[in-house]
């Protein structure tokens, strides 16, 4: 560590040079920040259930639409003769805007028989008996409430789908009806405002959190400014990395620079913290920077492997937006690393740090000294929270909720839960049947419908409809145009030469609900595929289920690999696993408990508090070490060992808390989630690292009561 000491020092000017080019080429990439709001496409491309959906979609020309949910303002009925009217003034002005192909209601835009346009004033003078005959029509038992207060428009999206979302919540409707919306699309609108939202207003909530917590740590905002230094421009890097390959910021990834700036500060805040000692020593400036190294280097290259390692177990999941997570979190930890280990003792080496300053922390300096002579605290911490651990962490549960992002009351989950709440689900399902172009199609329409009563049979579905149903009621001049495509009805096209599109629209369901429609739909030779948003979550659930017992045993498997490469003995490692060990099992029981159940985020918890956890093990037990070996004829090195960690260790579990609450802010609830998550396993992980390492130590190295 001395010789890199001294190539830094003499070098400084070169490294942090060079510190400035790659900031400034990063820095040059931002610009091209982009955002993707397409919830759905993790999805689509995480299974094949989904990628057959993917397919259907592109076969029919027909994505995701949006569902608008029409009432009357004054009571009246959707299928009365002003409610029809109003129902093709709405339909006509959602028709016009740019970015809508078309609009789908139970009221068509034309009459079945002479083409003749179904105006609003058309409507308001057709004759009692053709208005009766539209209320029959195709499409009316899924777009008209049974009541017929109701009814629902279906608007197929053309190109983009976050445009034509806004253009549709946006357009004025007719005076006398009241709007909700809900789809997909309206999703990926909200979605791509708060990101944005999230980008400009969170990193720097966070980097203010901080400030104020190792301000109070190192004794000045300066110095805690340059321990800092190094997280934020490893974040900067990061994103100018990602957005110089052309990755866009999706709801998963919008999170990496919180993640990386509160997880890369750890060793920086450490280094930053030897270096004052060494300065209020008398230490030259070099002699500062060579003593902080040499305390501190190797943990300092530890633990960013080992943070980094959490991150990468993710990788293992088959989930790609946690595996992508997983990734640009784990370079941004390691650029984080690598600045705090050459970038910053290059920089501190040209600063005068000035005369000490007091701090905070002697009362856990003398608690931690009290513990480390008192082994009974370390079975009095041990047996309670494994205790807990072990009552709750079998009750966890996987989230299957599509809208798991938006908190209760968010106004996108009122929309869905209103149009659910009226017709069953506000995100249909939708399915092929096969159809033999050689066969003579009406006897298979028949088998179609013993198909289609046999699926509606399922507990959780409402209805199922397709032409099967819908032609015997579509006029004869009409039905091979509806047969070819060239005239869709309410969903979209709904034929090909050999299939025939269908729409299922789900009611209240549970995770056995979808597992029979999976199983039903398989044992079909009729079906070619059933899928849908439903099922897609339905199926990921699965998939986060497996991500998080996979990613666990992966980041364990490599963090102890690594401790064991270390210290190349076997009780030095699992005793820098044993803290972490409680820590995560704490984590999953507090999941269970608090009722937060494991989501695309949440998830990635348990791996996150082993990478950045174990840091507080290899920290103390370096110094401990480091104390032995300076003077190894006298005993207590313990609390030598302690009292030069504990600060920075205490300090940084507070840092990455008290920074995460930041995302109490954010609009999206797994976030609030993830901020309550880490603030239970980093003063677990803090406290159990201070209370059984100690503990374990030996005797000599302990200080006597």
């Amino acid at each position: 560590m001395d010789r890199i000491a001294r190539f830094l020092v003499r070098r400084s000017r070169g490294v942090l040079a060079a510190t400035a080019l790659l900031t400034l080429a990063a820095i040059a990439m931002l610009p091209r920040l982009a955002f993707d709001a397409d919830v759905a496409s993790f999805l689509t491309r995480s299974n094949d259930e989904g990628r057959a959906l993917a397919a259907l979609q592109e076969r029919y020309g027909a994505g995701d639409p949006i569902m608008v949910l029409l009432t009357r303002t004054d009571g009246g009925a959707m299928d009365a003769r002003e409610g029809m009217a109003l129902l093709a003034e709405a339909r006509d002005a959602l028709g016009a805007l740019s970015a809508v192909a078309s609009v789908g209601s139970f009221v068509p835009s034309e009459l079945p028989i002479g083409n003749v346009a179904l105006t609003p004033q058309a409507i308001r003078s057709l004759p009692a008996p053709l208005l009766a005959a539209l209320r029959d029509g195709p499409g009316t038992e899924l777009l008209l409430s049974e009541d017929g207060d109701a009814t629902l428009l279906v608007v197929q999206v053309d190109g983009d789908a976050v445009a034509a979302a806004r253009a549709v919540r946006d357009a004025p409707l007719p005076a006398g009806l009241e709007a909700t919306y809900a789809g997909n699309p309206m999703v990926f609108a909200e979605v791509l405002d708060l990101l944005g939202w999230f980008l400009a207003a969170i990193p720097p909530t966070v980097i203010v959190l901080l400030l104020a917590v190792f301000t109070a740590a190192l004794g000045g905002p300066r110095l805690a400014a340059l321990a800092m230094l190094p997280a934020v421009l490893g974040s900067v890097w990061t994103f100018g990395l990602l957005f110089a390959l052309g990755i866009r910021v999706d709801l998963i990834t919008v999170i990496v620079p919180v993640f990386v700036i509160v997880m890369g500060s750890a060793d920086g805040l450490h280094f930053v913290s030897h270096l004052r000692g060494a300065a209020a020593r008398g230490l030259a400036r070099d002699a500062q920077v060579a003593s902080a190294l040499r305390e501190v280097g190797v943990p300092m290259i530890l633990t960013t492997v080992s943070t980094a390692a959490g991150f990468l177990s993710l990788l293992a999941t088959g989930v790609p937006p946690i595996r992508q997570l997983g990734g640009f979190v784990a370079i941004g930890i390691a650029l984080a690393g690598a600045i705090s280990f050459f970038a910053l003792p290059a920089l501190m080496s040209r600063l005068d740090l000035g005369p000490p300053r007091r701090t905070v922390g002697a009362r856990i300096d003398r608690l931690a000294t009290w513990t480390a002579a008192r082994r009974w605290t370390a079975w009095a911490l041990t047996i309670p929270l494994a205790a807990f651990a072990l009552a709750f962490a079998p009750r966890l549960e996987v989230d299957a909720d599509p809208l798991f992002f938006f908190a209760e009351g968010h106004p996108v989950r009122q929309g869905f839960e209103q149009v659910a709440n009226v017709f069953g689900a506000a995100t249909p399902l939708f399915g092929e049947f096969v159809v033999d172009p050689d066969v003579p199609l009406d006897p298979q329409l028949e088998a179609l419908r013993q198909r289609s009563r046999e699926l509606e049979a399922l507990p959780g579905i409402e209805s199922v409809v397709s032409l099967a149903d819908l032609l015997p009621r579509i006029p004869a001049g009409q039905r091979q145009a509806v047969l070819s495509g060239q005239r869709p009805l309410p969903f979209g096209s709904m034929a090909r030469e050999d299939g025939l599109r269908f729409v299922v629209l789900p009611g209240s369901y549970d995770s056995a609900d979808v597992a029979a429609w999976r199983v039903a739909a398989a044992a079909m030779p009729e079906v070619r595929v059933l899928s849908g948003t439903p099922m897609l979550f339905e199926a990921l659930s699965g998939q986060i289920a497996g991500a998080q017992a996979g990613s666990l045993g992966l980041a364990f498997a490599l963090v102890a690999l690594l401790l064991w490469i270390t210290y190349r003995r076997l009780g030095r490692a699992l005793l820098a696993l044993a803290p972490i060990t409680l820590t995560v099992s704490v984590v999953l029981g507090f999941l269970a408990a608090s009722g937060i159940h494991l989501n695309l985020i949440t998830v990635v918890a348990s791996s996150i508090v082993l990478g950045v956890g174990i840091d507080y093990a290899i920290h103390l037990i370096a110094a401990i070490e480091h104390a032995r070996r300076a003077d190894p004829e006298r005993a207590g090195w313990v609390l030598r060992g302690l009292r030069t960690a504990t600060r920075p260790i205490v300090a940084n579990a507070l840092g990455v808390a008290i920074g995460l609450t930041a995302l109490q802010a954010s609009p999206l609830r797994p976030h609030h989630q993830i901020s309550a998550l880490m603030w239970v396993a980093m003063l677990v992980a803090a406290t159990a690292t201070l209370v059984l390492i100690p503990a374990a130590s030996p005797r000599n190295g302990t200080v006597e009561r």
